[in-house]
């Protein structure tokens, strides 16, 4: 498998000059457009690592599978259906319109960020400050990586130019998704969350513990088998904002993207998938990672359907 994911890397790197990185938020702007990288994971320890994947970037919305299992650890499936839907969108990850116009103001998906921001007043955590850090060691644990920590210049280049998702808590609050929490502290949060540093073998870790029900390699339970079922069915349908039916048909795995340029996928009982490349299309998926995972899955016959 490492020569041909080499091989596979090699043959998509091209893709990188077909899309822009993010720099609507200026410390991503900064990325190297032509930077990709993948590492797979398999049950028994087996790694195979190709392209760039030393190269650290930020979770960004990849940090919303973490913050979901922990509103569902922490409040459960019925409560958290109060807050959020688990419906796809046909628009952007950010855009206010389902907000105004459906579901009672109700987000609809966790995985969109109005829905994000929603499922993190109903993590557990006495401050804002408690809540980060649950967020963040779960993120620690599925990973497998002690050293996590925030990106300091993405997260404050996040906080400047934050409007939209300022405009959507806002939003959530005057139609009472959301209720006590202090906006400015609540997305003090989520900026944060989506600041943490990872590798692609981060994300491919945490996509293996996906694969294995909620169980890490070394065999710890960080949650049940209902709630890995839960995550993953919203990944597939979800995962991937307005193109979740595109990749479901061309690539087929649970995943989740970041306009970090990450995205984390889950081959069910079998592997954890990360891949990284900055260079995004308009719908803030890299462009070549995407690439990437279509050639992958069709190489090994990865999709689940």
């Amino acid at each position: 498998m490492q020569k041909k994911i080499e091989d596979l890397v090699a043959k998509c790197r091209p893709y990188t000059k077909k899309g822009e990185v993010a720099s609507y938020i200026p410390e991503l702007g900064k990325a190297d457009k032509e930077q990709l990288a993948v590492c797979v994971l398999d049950k028994e320890g087996n790694q195979c690592q190709a392209g760039d994947y030393s190269q650290k970037f930020t979770i960004q919305s990849i940090a919303k599978v973490a913050i979901f299992i922990c509103c569902l650890l922490d409040a459960g499936k019925s409560e958290v259906g109060k807050k959020v839907s688990f419906e796809p969108t046909s628009d952007g990850f950010n855009s206010i319109v389902n907000l105004e116009t459906k579901n009672k103001h109700r987000p609809l998906n966790p995985f969109i960020n109005a829905g994000a921001i929603a499922c993190i007043t109903l993590i557990k955590g006495a401050d804002p400050e408690d809540k980060f850090v649950r967020v963040r060691e779960f993120v620690r644990k599925m990973s497998g990586n002690s050293d996590i920590e925030v990106a300091e210049g993405v997260y404050l280049s996040e906080k400047k130019t934050g409007s939209r998702n300022r405009a959507l808590a806002y939003f959530m609050k005057s139609s009472l998704i959301i209720k006590d929490e202090d906006i400015e502290e609540l997305l003090d949060v989520y900026f944060k969350i989506c600041s943490l540093s990872v590798t692609v073998k981060d994300l491919a870790n945490m996509g293996l513990v996906l694969a294995q029900n909620g169980r890490t390699p070394a065999g710890e339970k960080l949650f049940g088998a209902e709630t890995a079922r839960t995550v993953k069915a919203t990944m597939t349908l979800c995962g991937m904002y307005d193109e979740s039916g595109e990749f479901a048909v061309n690539v087929g795995l649970p995943s989740k993207s970041g306009v970090g340029g990450g995205i984390l996928s889950v081959v069910p009982g079998r592997f954890g998938i990360g891949v990284y490349g900055p260079s995004l299309n308009k719908k803030g998926t890299s462009v070549a990672g995407k690439k990437l995972l279509q050639e992958l899955s069709r190489e090994f016959d990865l999709s689940i359907f």
